[in-house]
């Protein structure tokens, strides 16, 4: 465990967060470790933009501003895991960082996540405030949920979407609305009473997954893990539908992990 690693722990659920990015490494209920280890996997929050975001072209109120293409062609998930947050406060089962928005992002503001856990949940909390001009902004959350644990069957994703973005060449949503298709998924889906996912590893645990944010994105086409992603808004939305921040009205997201054994016994 590094410097920067901070455990939190509830029960027999254990969560390592790694100051350094912002990012969960591990997330352990009992003997499972529910998500994928490595240096670019477990859990990152998704801020100031979720997924693709066009050619790494944001264009807001008349002016053109580039980004990193670090998904070729397109900048992808955002700037908070690149840069340290700072610990505002801190339990052994909680814990809240910021992060001063920073360069290429060219709007002064900043980003504000909690995640306070239970024997039997976690709660995330992610918030983007700007102190001047106004922005256009999305947060989320990508987790990498292992598709197998060290018991039970491969991982089986339950959800139901009001509709499904219609995915171009690019991977990005062509503006198009279609009825839910089945995997392989990289794909945007519209849940517009909220987000609910039910993550199950049969014979050995279940997950459910809730947010009030209305979108998600479900990536299931590694052999190895599954992401189920709820954000403020579809990939390239800065550019579609953009949401505008302002110090008046920041963007606030929740996200809640409910978990329990197959036999229903939390």
């Amino acid at each position: 465990m590094s410097d920067a690693t901070i455990e939190l722990t509830a029960g027999t659920a254990r969560m390592s967060v790694d100051t350094g990015s912002g990012r969960l490494t591990a997330f352990r209920i009992g003997e499972h470790e529910v998500l994928t280890p490595g240096a670019h996997f477990g859990e990152f929050p998704m801020a100031p933009w979720c997924g693709r975001m066009r050619n790494g072209v944001l264009t807001w109120q008349g002016a053109t501003y580039d980004f990193p293409r670090n998904d070729p062609p397109h900048a992808i998930h955002g700037l908070v895991r690149q840069h340290p947050w700072e610990i505002r406060g801190r339990s052994d089962a909680s814990i809240v960082l910021t992060q001063q928005l920073a360069p290429p992002w060219p709007f002064a503001g900043a980003v504000t996540q909690s995640i306070e856990l239970t024997p039997e949940s976690a709660t995330f909390g992610m918030t983007v405030t700007a102190e001047s001009e106004p922005f256009p902004a999305q947060a989320g959350w990508h987790p990498w949920f292992a598709r197998r644990l060290n018991t039970g069957g491969d991982l089986e994703v339950d959800f139901e979407p009001a509709w499904q973005e219609h995915r171009g060449p690019d991977y990005l949503p062509d503006g198009t609305r279609v009825p839910p298709l089945p995997g392989p998924r990289d794909d945007c889906f519209g849940m517009p009473d909220g987000v609910k996912a039910t993550l199950t590893w049969p014979g050995a645990l279940e997950l459910t997954v809730t947010s009030p944010l209305e979108w998600v994105v479900v990536y299931d086409m590694p052999a190895d893990s599954v992401c189920v992603e709820p954000q403020s808004g579809p990939p390239d939305g800065l550019n579609t539908l953009p949401r505008a921040v302002t110090p008046e009205s920041p963007l606030r997201c929740a996200m809640v992990w409910r978990w329990r054994s197959p036999g229903g016994v939390e």
